[in-house]
Parts: C-alpha cells; sequence; structure tokens
C-alpha cells in the first residue's frame, strides 16, 4: 500500500513541477524602472501596429512601416527605410525562386566606440495574407523597441546596438536575404538576436543558434532568466524544413542566436492572431530574454567568438547545465559504477534471476513503443485530420488534448511494470490490437500498425512469466544505458534527453540497492528522484506537443519516464496495484479522447477556418469559386453553391492541387504586361509588370532549350530551366514590374504563364454573405486570382 501511495505521489508532485516550470512571468507594469522590460509599455505597440492584416506589399504593410519609422524616431534610433529587392531559392525546391522589393526599417542606437562589431536585435514587421500577426511578428518588433529603450536608459553601450526590423519574412525571407546579402550596413554586425514566434502563448524557446556556440551558450547561461533551451533543439531544427531571417543570418557568416515563443498554435498565421489573443506573460519573457542578452552583448568589451558546441540544456528555474561532449563519456563512466554496485548489493539481498532483467528491459520497450500504438489509435480517435488546417480541430482543444496524452502514456507505462509482477501475455494484445485498429479509419496507419506488431511481439516473450523489481529495474537502467551510449556516440546533442534522466534513476537505484532496501526513508527517495525527473520531462513532453503533432515523440518521454518510475510502479510479486493505476489513468485518456472527438469546438475566440477564392483564366474565358478540400464549413458551400451549379473536384495549372470549383460568370480583370526581347549577346530579357491593384505575380516558365535564370531585378540568381519543365518564380509585391534575365542554351521558345493574385472579391460578381462568428477567413481567402499564358520564341 505505501508503495501504491508513493507512485500517486510521484506522479502527482511530478505534474506540479512541470506545470509550475512552465508558467510565465508576470507582465512588467508602465511604471516599471526605465531599465527594466515591461510588457505593458511594448503592449502598446502591439496594439498600435496589429490592427489589421498587412502582407507584404499592402497598403496596410506601408502604414505599418510609417508608424514603425515614427516609434524608432521617438526613440532617437535615427530610423531609415532601406529598400532593396529579396531573392531566394528555397534549399527544398529547386523549381522555385520567390522574390519581391522590400523595405527594410533599420534604427541604430550609437555605441562609445563604433567601429567595434554591432549586435543587432532582428524582428519582422510583416504579416501573413489574413492575420494581423499580432504574435508573428509584431510582438518580436515590440520586444526589439522596448529592449532598446532599456539599453539606452542603462547608458552608453560599448558598441552600436542595432535594430533591424524587416519585410517580406513571411513570403520568403526576403528583407533579410536583402539586407545580409546587399546592404553593406550588414557588414558591421557582429552578432544579431532574431525574435519570432509560433503561436501567442508559451514561454521564449531559444532554439537555433550559429555553428560553434560554445561562447554563445556560455552568454546565454550568463544572462537568462528562467531559460527554455537546449543542444536537442538546435541540432533538430538544425534538421528541419523550417526558415526564419536568422537562417539568411547564418548563411553570411554571422552568429546569431534564436528566440520564439511555441504556444497556443491555433493562433499561428490565424486571423485570431490579435492584440488580445496575445499572453502579455509570454511578451514580458521574450522581452527580457531579449532585453539581457542583447545588452550583456552590448555593454562587453567582446562579443562571442566560436567555440566547440557543448550538450547543454535547461535544467529548473535559471539553471542552466553544459558540458563538452568529451564529458558526456564521464558521466556514462559514473552512471556504470553506480549500476555496477546497484546490482552487487540487490544480489547480497536475495535473488536476482538474468532472466528478470531481460524482462525488465523488454517490459520497457514494450512501453515505449506500445505507447506509440496507443497514442497513434487516439489521435486516429478523435476524428481529426493530419497537417496544419485539419489538426486545428485538435488545436482549438489543446489543453484537454495534451492531458489525454498525458494520461494514455503514463498509464500505458504504469501497465508495462505493474502487469510484470504477474506475467500475463494478454498484455501483449493491448498495443497490437489498438496499432492495428489505427487503420480502421480509413487509410493504413504504417505508425500504428508497425509499433502495435512490434510491441505485441516483444509483449508475448515479456510477460510469459513473472520477474521480480530488483533484476527488472536493473533491466530497465541497463536499457537506458545502451540507448544512452548510442545517442552520446551518433548524436551527442541529444543525449542528455537519456542520460540525466538515466543519472537520477541509477542515484536511486544505488541508494535503495535496486529497491531491495524497504522502508520510509528508500521510499522517500525514490519518490522525490522520480517527482523531480518526471517534472523536469514534462516540459520535454510539452514543447514536443507544442512543436509537432507526431505521436512517436512520446515514446522517447515514455522510456526516459521508466527509469526512474519503475521501482514505484512495479508493486511486489503476484500484486495488481500498478494495473488498477495504469488501468485508470488508460481508459481515462481514451475517454477524454472520446469527449474530445463529439465536442465541436468551433466559437468566436476559436473559429473555423474556411477559404474561398474566384479564379479567372483570361485564355478561356472561364472562372470559378473555388476552396480546397479542408474547407468543410457551411459558409462555404454556400457560397459555392450560391449560383447553383454543383461544385466539382477540379484542376487548374494555377492551383497545386484540385479544388472543389463551382462555375461563376467571368469578369473583366486586367492582366500583367509580359514581353520578351533578346539582346544582341543571346540573353533573353522578360518583363513582367503587375497588373494594377494586384500584389502578388506568380509566373510559371517552360523552355523548348535548357536555360538558366541569371538575374531578378539586377540581383543575381542562379534559376536552372530544364528543357520541358516548368519552374515558379513568386514576385511577391507589385513594386515596378519585374525583370527576368534567361540565357538559354540555343534557339527555342518560352511558354509563360501566370497569376495574379488581388486581396478583393471581383466587383462584377454577387458579394460574399458575412461570415458567422465562428467561421473566419484563412490565408488569401476572398482574394481575386486572374490566370493566363503568353509564349515567345527567339
Amino acid at each position: 500500500m505505501r508503495r501504491y501511495f508513493a507512485l500517486l505521489v510521484a506522479l502527482m508532485l511530478g505534474s506540479w513541477i512541470a506545470f509550475s516550470d512552465q508558467l510565465l512571468p508576470e507582465s512588467a507594469p508602465v511604471g516599471a524602472p526605465a531599465v527594466e522590460f515591461s510588457a505593458e509599455r511594448a503592449f502598446a505597440d502591439v496594439t498600435l501596429l496589429a490592427q489589421e492584416p498587412h502582407p507584404m506589399g499592402s497598403p496596410a504593410n506601408a502604414r505599418v512601416r510609417d508608424l514603425l519609422v515614427g516609434r524608432m524616431a521617438e526613440l532617437g534610433l535615427s530610423p531609415e527605410v532601406r529598400p532593396g529587392v529579396g531573392v531566394v531559392q528555397p534549399r527544398r525546391a529547386s523549381d522555385l525562386l520567390i522574390a519581391g522589393p522590400v523595405e527594410n526599417v533599420v534604427g541604430v542606437l550609437p555605441g562609445r566606440d563604433r567601429s567595434k562589431p554591432a549586435v543587432a536585435i532582428m524582428s519582422h514587421y510583416d504579416s501573413v495574407a489574413g492575420s494581423p500577426g499580432a504574435a508573428d511578428d509584431i510582438m518580436g518588433v515590440a520586444a526589439s523597441l522596448e529592449a532598446v529603450r532599456a539599453i539606452k536608459a542603462r547608458g552608453a553601450p560599448a558598441r552600436d546596438v542595432i535594430l533591424i526590423v524587416t519585410d517580406g519574412e513571411e513570403a520568403g525571407l526576403l528583407g533579410a536575404n536583402h539586407f545580409f546579402r546587399r546592404d553593406p550596413l550588414a557588414k558591421r554586425i557582429g552578432l544579431v538576436v532574431n525574435l519570432e514566434a509560433r503561436g501567442s502563448t508559451g514561454r521564449a524557446n531559444m532554439f537555433q543558434t550559429s555553428p560553434q556556440n560554445g561562447e554563445l551558450i556560455d552568454l546565454f547561461r550568463k544572462t537568462a532568466v528562467k531559460p527554455a533551451s537546449s543542444s536537442l533543439s538546435v541540432m533538430l531544427y538544425e534538421r528541419m524544413p523550417n526558415d526564419t531571417d536568422l537562417t539568411e543570418t547564418l548563411e553570411a557568416g554571422i552568429p546569431g542566436l534564436n528566440y520564439a515563443i511555441i504556444g497556443r498554435l491555433f493562433d499561428y498565421h490565424s486571423a485570431t492572431s490579435t492584440p488580445r489573443n496575445l499572453e502579455r506573460g509570454s511578451l514580458q519573457d521574450m522581452g527580457a530574454q531579449a532585453l539581457a542578452v542583447v545588452a550583456e552583448a552590448a555593454f562587453a568589451p567582446e562579443l562571442p567568438g566560436k567555440a566547440p558546441s557543448p550538450i547543454y540544456a535547461n535544467l529548473f528555474g535559471d539553471t542552466v547545465i553544459a558540458y563538452p561532449v568529451w564529458f558526456g563519456w564521464v558521466i556514462l563512466l559514473a552512471i556504470a559504477v553506480m549500476l555496477a554496485f546497484s546490482v552487487r548489493w540487490a544480489r547480497h539481498s536475495g535473488e536476482f534471476p538474468a532472466a528478470d532483467i531481460l524482462r525488465g528491459a523488454g517490459a520497457l520497450a514494450f512501453g515505449a513503443i506500445g505507447t506509440v500504438a496507443v497514442l497513434q489509435f487516439a489521435r486516429r480517435l478523435t476524428g481529426a485530420g493530419f497537417g496544419f488546417i485539419d489538426q486545428r480541430f485538435l488545436l482549438a482543444q489543446a489543453t484537454p488534448w495534451e492531458w489525454a496524452i498525458m494520461l494514455m502514456s503514463l498509464g500505458f507505462l504504469m501497465l508495462s511494470a505493474g502487469d510484470l509482477a504477474r506475467g500475463r501475455r494478454w498484455m501483449a494484445a493491448i498495443p497490437a490490437v489498438l496499432g492495428l485498429a489505427c487503420s480502421m479509419f480509413g487509410e493504413f496507419d504504417v505508425i500504428g500498425a508497425v509499433a502495435g506488431v512490434v510491441a505485441g511481439v516483444i509483449g508475448v516473450f515479456v510477460y510469459s512469466g513473472r520477474a521480480g523489481r530488483k533484476g527488472a529495474w536493473a533491466g530497465v537502467l541497463g536499457l537506458g544505458f545502451v540507448i544512452a551510449v548510442v545517442l552520446q556516440a551518433l548524436a551527442p546533442a541529444a543525449s542528455y534527453v537519456v542520460v540525466w534522466p538515466l543519472l537520477v534513476g541509477a542515484v536511486g537505484a544505488m541508494a535503495t540497492a535496486l529497491s531491495a532496501k524497504r522502508g520510509l526513508i528508500p521510499t522517500i527517495i525514490l519518490v522525490v528522484l522520480a517527482a523531480g525527473a518526471l517534472g523536469w520531462q514534462g516540459g520535454l513532453s510539452h514543447f514536443a506537443f507544442e512543436a509537432m503533432d507526431l505521436m512517436p515523440l512520446f515514446a522517447i518521454q515514455m522510456l526516459t519516464a521508466g527509469l526512474v518510475v519503475w521501482p514505484l510502479a512495479q508493486p511486489d510479486a503476484g500484486a495488481q496495484k500498478g494495473l488498477v493505476i495504469g488501468g485508470l489513468l488508460l481508459f481515462g485518456g481514451l475517454a477524454l479522447t472520446l469527449f474530445i472527438r463529439a465536442e465541436s469546438p468551433w466559437s468566436p475566440r476559436y473559429p473555423q477556418a474556411s477559404y474561398v477564392a474566384y479564379q479567372l483564366d483570361q485564355d478561356t474565358g472561364r472562372a470559378w469559386r473555388y476552396s480546397p478540400e479542408f474547407d468543410r464549413t457551411d459558409w462555404t458551400r454556400k457560397v459555392l453553391w450560391a449560383e447553383g451549379s454543383e461544385p466539382q473536384l477540379t484542376r487548374h495549372w494555377a492551383w497545386r492541387r484540385p479544388m472543389l470549383a463551382a462555375p461563376t460568370a467571368p469578369t473583366a480583370e486586367p492582366s500583367p504586361e509580359i514581353s520578351a526581347t533578346q539582346a544582341p549577346d543571346g540573353r533573353l530579357e522578360l518583363r513582367a509588370v503587375t497588373p494594377p491593384g494586384a500584389r502578388t505575380l506568380a509566373l510559371q516558365l517552360r523552355a523548348t532549350t535548357a536555360a538558366q535564370v541569371t538575374s531578378v531585378e539586377g540581383v543575381a540568381a542562379g534559376l536552372a530551366l530544364p528543357a520541358g519543365q516548368w519552374v515558379r518564380v513568386m514576385w511577391q509585391a507589385p513594386g515596378d514590374g519585374l525583370d527576368l534575365v534567361i540565357r538559354p542554351g540555343g534557339p527555342g521558345r518560352l511558354d509563360v504563364r501566370y497569376t495574379a493574385g488581388f486581396d478583393r472579391w471581383p466587383a462584377g460578381v454577387a458579394p460574399l454573405p458575412s461570415r458567422p462568428a465562428d467561421v473566419m477567413a484563412w490565408d488569401t481567402s476572398d482574394s481575386t486570382f486572374v490566370s493566363g499564358s503568353r509564349a515567345f520564341t527567339w
């Protein structure tokens, strides 16, 4: 009974620690000392700048630019609008080039020695279409303004502090591309701190750095207040397809740190990203972190240099643990010694069969892999599809869904440990049945099926007999040690995720002789260690939940949780108390999942996304009202059926995928002016002038002879045009038009398709009805797109 109670205490205390560690700071008032960051002061800028959607090239974006210039002037930063052209070829799309005219806004707080490399704080002022961008990234702009104001209040820094607010980040990092590749001011910068957001709440995570970040992490450790960062997040982000403005900074060879809040992803790139919905505690956290690191660098005699990247992560409070990679092997050696002594002392206390060690290792693997099958089944059971739009059903219910995941994960782990004391093979059927049942929801689920079958096979062996707690925990720690060694060798930046809980487990094992020691003191030791480790791991689980809709990630968390909670979760031989707790948690999580599935989450605070646009093909004279398949709102059905024609799944070259489209009346819309001339040296000069009122112009190019786009608006480019293949050029703002220089391999023909985008509904078509309060426009919804083609020979 004592162990049963101890397990409950450890779980509740660990949950409380995890929850407390994620709490946001209080928003500092307007009257806070001038040298400190105040979210209330910064929030005035959020309200000023995030009044409406303001995508690159829109009149609203120009208004935000002018307001920003005014605010910088009030701070005495001598702001400049520094125009240029950004040209980006995405790393993972060789057939795409994104370009456009940008207007970066830059201000400078002069330092005592202006010859020293400057420190820059960077954000972007444009938003995506359809979102006011209060979080992404007006929050970053406001935090930057307030941070520079606070630095100025501390006196003249040792070096210049440059405030960079880029344009065109959402369109493709265009402002940062121009600044760091073609603006001479960039050569004066020695360190960049970038501020971003993914959602409207959450702690500020420092998730990306430049390579060889040893001294940068020293700076981070020295300055961060209740930090959130790890070498794992840096490693993962380097391998992800995501980009921010810091991507351009790093490609220019300038060191940097990247911060972002991550939380309440429903508001990310959404009409609900308003000042009202922005969490002021997140603004306080972001601003305080940015101020601390920028001020330290600004007043320091030297900026951080390059040094080997350490293994590091935040613990609790202001503590960041960092050590060189080689020291990771020292920790593993210490763990090995502790485990060896633990096994020796445990064997002296009584029976210790080798089979128990194997069953313990197998049970941990069963629990971790089986968790994937259980969670994948629950994810399918919610009825929500995969992908950011379909996932919004769950994002609107993020809190109960996260609780459901936590309950099911811990519940299945408790079952895995609890039944080891009884040894019944039917345990193997739970993940096998649930994993295979994942494919009942319309398509074969590879993740669920594989995880279920593998866990089932392991379970048949593991639960063919009983295992004692001492030997089983030794096996659990042994498997953890093997995994830690592999991570330390192959991915040292990620090794701490297993090594630190393993170290805690090894300490508990040595202190209690693998739980052979009984009594109040050993039990208290196990509870305290387990609660602390679970509380720390809860932060990792929360980050994984917010960052990615990927159930296999939680297998890692359950594996590491098992290292510390196992001696409390596995009862004495023949007992079933672990089964009771595990079963209650698992079925509680499944019941909550069913509630989430049955509950409609849509409300004025969490409205359903809708998208309807008008497409005019100027070659054929046909027009459509269309919507993506994800849009299932009654409002959209009403719009598509408005003229009596049944919508059909339709393909058009201007759409990346088939759309649900209904024919409608064509209207008179302006088309772009496109011309091509051949220069004496053989170059083909293609000019495209955006039609009046259009904000975007997308071109598709196909040459019969292999060719290459060598420049865009005078900026060097290298977009290949393979013979007979379409490539895309996205011009993201009207400007004065687009000039492309193409160097062909010989005589041929160039086919040009165009799509011009207007941020309005066409005047000659019946207006769209008002949306209900629980439905919102998404992205470029309610827009007009005009497409057509041209052909040129040379």
